[in-house]
């Protein structure tokens, strides 16, 4: 008997989806209103937003709503029309291209729409089914989802754990030579979740040992790490050892799309092999315009970058001293973590914006493990001082609340109104 292919999922909603008549709206899905920036409107009220990935406060930034307004009325929403390959390219892409590697230090560099895409189809482009994928096991969803379209063998290790690097190095080692292929290394140049940067010197060491090729996401490194802001591998002095490079626009650039950059010959394989890319529409002129605004900015105002860590130690210092646990972040990235229920998580956050007036990312099982709530809050160049005042005060409060069971009661007298 052939089962309705939908019966599944009518009756299984998913870990988080089975939350949703609770949820939606409020604690996902929200709909935060005014203009983009520190305070916003959530339901009407005031509040200040600790959930937006805008680094160096360039979202609202008044010469990058010049440079994209001028952009649009110049180029309109849809130039240029096609996939670059067939139509879709002009010298605007180039420059942009040109200008990125050369910032980031690579020979070269390609666009890409979407962070997420551009990922999931990089990884399927460089390696074969004879090929072996190596990666951190917290990775994020899009290499995940480009590992899972892999026909080969691949290991995960630890997170950030040189120990089990080097086992499943060796592991792979073993495997590619049976199969004749190579080996892919996948990591993260900051993690997003735990705010910790990959161990990319460490991991580039490895290359005196073994052969394999590396795959650097740095998504939340790149305009905020380094000297110049050209990410972990600069901070870590190990971006040479970098084989490709990826970032996306949606972070520091607070735009969309994204780039990989790495030796020409590998950049000009990508470019010809990426599907994500030759079966999609270019990049709109709107946002590779906007995106060589926001890299002159990055470049030439590192006053962006100070402030934005000036607003991050005053932060992360605080939260330590009134003794939080932040974990070992060391990025911009800040995660609380407190103990506590899915239940007791959904009335502190609902404390925290009706109350407090402060919105913020929560974080819970299945991303993390059970009986713990993580508040993960992105300090921003365009917070001040007194946001973050108010912040520490706020949680203080809440951690009261939740240690002395207030919130445990609110959440199981909900629990009883709805019976």
């Amino acid at each position: 008997m052939v089962k309705d292919l939908f019966e599944r999922i009518q009756q299984n909603k998913g870990p988080l989806g089975k939350w949703a008549s609770q949820a939606e709206g409020y604690y996902v899905f929200p709909k935060l209103e005014g203009e983009l920036g520190p305070h916003m409107k959530f339901h009407g009220k005031e509040i200040l937003n600790w959930s937006l990935n805008d680094y160096l406060g360039l979202a609202n930034h008044p010469e990058v709503r010049k440079a994209d307004a001028q952009a649009a009325a110049d180029w309109g929403a849809a130039y240029p029309m096609g996939a670059r390959m067939m139509s879709g390219h002009t010298t605007i892409h180039e420059q942009l291209q040109n200008e990125l590697a050369e910032f980031v230090g690579k020979e070269a560099a390609y666009l890409l729409n979407f962070g997420y895409q551009g990922m999931v189809s990089t990884i399927d482009a460089l390696v074969t089914k004879n090929d072996v994928i190596v990666y951190d096991v917290d990775s994020h969803a899009c290499i995940i989802d480009g590992v899972r379209l892999h026909m080969g063998k691949r290991f995960t290790y630890k997170h950030n754990d040189m120990e089990s690097i080097e086992k499943n190095l060796q592991r792979a080692t073993k495997m590619a030579e049976e199969t004749g292929g190579g080996i892919l290394f996948i990591t993260e140049g900051v993690f997003g979740m735990r705010g910790q940067q990959g161990k990319l010197k460490e991991i580039v060491a490895l290359k005196e040992k073994y052969n394999f090729r590396l795959l650097v996401d740095d998504a939340h490194g790149f305009g905020t790490l380094g000297k110049t802001g050209a990410g972990a591998g600069e901070e870590q002095g190990c971006q040479d050892g970098i084989d490709v490079y990826f970032s996306t626009f949606a972070k520091s650039m607070a735009s969309i799309g994204a780039f990989i950059a790495g030796d020409k010959d590998i950049i000009d394989y990508l470019k010809y092999n990426l599907r994500s890319q030759m079966f999609a529409k270019s990049l709109p002129m709107i946002q590779t315009i906007g995106a060589l605004k926001r890299l002159e900015m990055l470049r030439t105002m590192p006053e962006l970058k100070a402030k934005l860590w000036e607003n991050v130690d005053a932060l992360q210092n605080g939260l330590k001293e009134r003794g939080f646990n932040i974990g070992d972040t060391n990025t911009c990235v800040t995660p609380v973590y407190l103990e506590g229920s899915i239940p007791e998580a959904m009335v502190m956050v609902n404390d925290l914006r009706e109350n407090y007036g402060i919105f913020l990312s929560i974080v819970v099982y299945p991303v993390i493990p059970k009986g713990i709530i993580l508040l993960r809050m992105i300090p921003t160049a365009s917070h001040s001082l007194q946001d973050i005042e108010e912040t520490l005060a706020a949680f203080e409060a809440i951690r009261e609340k939740l240690t002395n069971g207030t919130y445990k009661q609110i959440a199981e007298a909900n629990v009883e109104n709805v019976e």
